[in-house]
């Protein structure tokens, strides 16, 4: 798979410039194990890089300009340094000039260059293709120019990209998960320090497979909403004089919401601080490779996103509930919800069987038809060539 889309990258790249790529890097798309809308509250997350990728194809140019295709879209953009403000350039180039930008921010001299992008990371599933883009673009930029920004440090410079120049109010989840990320290993990712531990994830060494399930359900209005959760969790946290809710105590949790006047804020904020608490649980049984007792955490999880952040939308519901009555050992939807994906775990043996059953309850229903691959732990983002 990574060939193909390698090659891909770089067919395009000598179709549109008539010369041979410099190199090629690679960045992956992310799987949230477990810990949703956790991340912009200082929490916790246990995201693992997917197998599929986002490849750029790239060479150095001498002028201070960067001209980028791609593949999905079939354009081809241009931008010099006068662009690199945030707005300048819209749609999927500003994930790219994004990165730009923000390297230059940083202090950085960023190399002109010639840029081709193929990807097989699903767009609108809740998979992050928009951080895989930026972290393979990061990547190649920093090799191209020799620029030494530690690969510890390139997450916050991709969701800076994101979050000023591309105008999405993303944690930094996805970058760090897309950069950091190790193969057959979950990322523990402690969004306040930023410090990580790579967790064991070897499904296949147990007999089980992560099925992710692409419900396809269209995204609904999904920016406003996810600015109104992170606003509800801001209110909380600051009714509560803390500076953000992963500092409420799970033991304190009841006398903290009785503090909470609002339903919905109280709501929010229940969610987030048990799903810190999921996430910790489930790194405990992973450390002691306890991997089917996860199951019941991330279906408790999906309850919470479901019932408490109100972020699952009926085809994501339906998805769970088919998985797990087909014999998963937990599922829970993976994103920042209203649509995306939903991840089961089951026995490896199980895994198209569970997915037919999904099926079958999308048909009973008059869904469209989902999509459904298993997915193993892959790395983060490197150089293919």
């Amino acid at each position: 798979m990574t060939g193909e889309v390698a090659a891909r990258a770089a067919k395009g790249f000598t179709a549109e410039y008539g010369d041979r790529p410099a190199g090629s890097w690679a960045a992956p798309g992310r799987v949230n194990l477990i810990g949703e809308h956790t991340d912009y509250n200082d929490g916790f997350v246990l995201p693992f890089a997917l197998p599929q990728l986002t490849v750029v194809a790239a060479a150095p140019v001498e002028e201070r300009r960067w001209t980028v295709w791609s593949e999905q879209s079939g354009e081809q953009i241009s931008f010099d340094g006068s662009a690199l403000r945030p707005g300048a350039v819209p749609d999927w180039g500003a994930y790219v000039a994004g990165v730009v930008w923000a390297l230059a921010d940083a202090g950085f001299d960023v190399p002109g260059a010639r840029l081709a992008i193929a990807s097989d990371v699903p767009l609108g599933a809740g998979l992050s293709s928009s951080a895989a883009l930026e972290s393979a673009v990061l990547t190649a930029l920093v090799d191209l120019g020799g620029l030494e920004l530690p690969v510890d440090d390139r997450p916050a410079v991709a969701q800076r990209a994101e979050n000023v120049y591309a105008g999405a109010p993303t944690g930094i989840m996805d970058q760090s998960a897309s950069i950091r990320c190790r193969e057959g290993h979950a990322l523990f990712l402690d969004c306040r320090s930023l410090a990580v531990e790579q967790i064991p994830f070897d499904c296949a060494a147990a007999g089980l497979a992560v099925l992710v399930i692409d419900t396809r359900a269209p995204h609904r209005h999904v920016g406003g909403e996810y600015a109104a959760r992170r606003a509800a969790c801001e209110a909380a946290a600051e009714r509560l004089g803390v500076p953000a809710l992963r500092d409420v105590a799970f033991e304190e949790l009841d006398a903290a919401l009785a503090r909470l006047d609002d339903p919905v804020v109280r709501r929010r904020a229940r969610h987030v601080v048990t799903e810190n608490r999921r996430v910790l649980d489930t790194v405990e049984l992973l450390r002691v490779d306890r991997i089917r007792e996860i199951g019941p955490l991330l279906t408790a999880s999906h309850a919470s996103m479901r019932n408490d952040f109100e972020i699952t939308v009926p085809e994501v519901d339906t998805a769970v509930e088919a998985a797990l009555a087909a014999g998963a050992y937990g599922a829970r939807m993976t994103g920042g919800g209203f649509g995306g994906c939903v991840l089961a775990l089951v026995d490896a043996s199980a895994a198209d069987a569970v997915a037919a059953a999904v099926a079958d309850a999308y048909a009973a229903r008059g869904f469209a038809a989902p999509l459904s691959f298993t997915v193993t732990p892959g790395p983060g983002a490197t150089r293919l060539d």
